[in-house]
């Protein structure tokens, strides 16, 4: 991860001034999960503190659940992600088919409000990682990658959250996203693998890319809107097509032995045939 995030602390040099420089850095998402603080002696010395007074900040910032130390591998950011659905209720969620609904739902109102902002506040650096994340979607789409699509899929919708600059949006849209990408909503294969779902998909994230980048935050909404109302058609039709074809392989199977060029008479028990 890039050095030259942490800055110097210009006055008291206290642990809570570091503490809280450090928390900024997670609240904003520039820290992010796993990321690897650099080594004791480096950090102190871009701080411009003693080692002491980073060791004291660094164990307050672990009590809080921010940081967590691996023996002799460092320190890292702990995983803050996904903490608003505790286990019981991701389960409850996979086995109730009404989240999932509500969850598109949600996430289409939530979406279209996030590229609105997004098209309003990008910076130039946003729109930088904003267009590698695209060229590497395109390059993926052109493999024929599903995972790597995919993968990029989740990538590009929390970068959008990034430069919509509003901290609640990004950590409630990363838990999403984090549910989302382990499956626990629905099957994002099912719906990539629906004839053409792969190329309106693309075609989606471009108008959305294409909305943001031109400061345009009314195409921005309908460019969200329009991509989860797709999305929520597509998995309906996916759910439908994999239950045709599970119907389908049961007939298949459960007459297939019996399958000799004519139908068999029907079978007849001892007391139908004494009537």
């Amino acid at each position: 991860m890039p050095t030259d995030i942490f800055e110097r602390i210009a006055h008291s040099r206290t642990a809570d001034e570091v503490v809280h420089q450090i928390e900024i850095l997670v609240l904003e998402g520039i820290l992010r999960v796993g990321d690897k603080l650099p080594g004791e002696r480096e950090l102190a010395k871009q701080f411009d503190v003693s080692r002491p007074i980073l060791r004291e900040a660094l164990k307050v910032l672990e009590g809080r659940g921010l940081l967590t130390t691996q023996h002799g591998g460092g320190t890292f950011v702990a995983d803050v992600i996904g903490q608003v659905f505790t286990r019981p209720v991701m389960e409850l969620i996979a086995r109730h088919q009404k989240a999932t609904l509500d969850y598109l739902e949600y996430r289409r109102e939530v979406e279209g409000i996030t590229v609105e902002f997004a098209a309003r506040r990008a910076t130039a650096a946003d729109k930088a990682l904003l267009t590698r994340l695209v060229n590497a979607m395109k390059a993926a789409h052109q493999k024929d990658d599903f995972e790597e699509e995919a993968a990029i899929d989740v990538e590009f919708h929390s970068a959008i959250g990034e430069c919509a600059h509003n901290i609640i949006l990004l950590h409630t849209l990363r838990s999403c996203y984090r549910l989302l990408a382990e499956g626990v909503f629905y099957n994002r294969a099912m719906v990539y693998n629906l004839p053409g779902a792969r190329d309106k998909l693309l075609d989606q994230h471009l108008a959305i890319y294409d909305a943001v980048m031109a400061g345009d935050p009314e195409a921005g909404r309908r460019a969200a809107h329009a991509h989860m109302d797709f999305v929520s058609r597509a998995m309906v039709d996916a759910e439908r097509s994999d239950n045709w074809e599970r119907v389908s392989q049961l007939r298949f199977q459960q007459r297939a032995p019996d399958m000799t060029g004519a139908a068999k008479p029907a079978k007849h028990n001892q007391s139908e045939a004494a009537q």
